[in-house]
């Protein structure tokens, strides 16, 4: 992955999540850390949100991190596609891709101190697919990523 791609992830904590089931679509906004290694984000949600539900559903979901600026010549921005995983059902265990629930718990931990005196449900994002757009590499600039063992 490109060390921008990179860099911007690690520098913005704000997911929005979009999710899916059936016709019923609903979009959220959820602080994320991000996994290196694996190309992934852990954010935590209540399961039973309205994104929650369609997340034990349908693990397919899409998502954006953007940096609000006004100046044309500063937009950045990601977009992706993915699927989620429940920490919570990994317990034991790990993904493919190496992610343990203690793991999950330890970067969201590090990103977000103040979150280890609440109740913490999390989900993993598998990034599968990624562009990004910097303007800041002229207009309209283009960075995109894929996992390779992704169809």
């Amino acid at each position: 992955m490109d060390p921008r791609i990179i860099r911007f992830l690690n520098r913005h904590h704000v997911l929005t999540l979009s999710t899916s089931t059936g016709y019923n679509s609903w979009t959220a906004h959820c602080f994320y850390a991000y996994l290196p290694e694996q190309h992934a984000l852990v954010f935590t949600s209540d399961p039973e949100t309205r994104h929650g539900q369609a997340l034990t559903h349908q693990a397919g979901v899409s998502g954006g991190i953007v940096l609000e600026t006004r100046l044309v010549g500063k937009i950045q921005g990601i977009q992706l596609t993915g699927h989620v995983l429940e920490c919570q059902s990994l317990e034991n265990q790990s993904t493919p891709i190496g992610i343990t629930p203690e793991k999950a718990r330890s970067v969201y931990i590090k990103k977000f101190p103040y979150a280890i005196a609440t109740q913490l449900h999390l989900w993993v994002l598998v990034i599968d697919y990624l562009k990004m757009t910097d303007n800041r590499l002229g207009f309209g600039k283009k960075l995109e990523w894929k996992r390779e063992d992704h169809l």
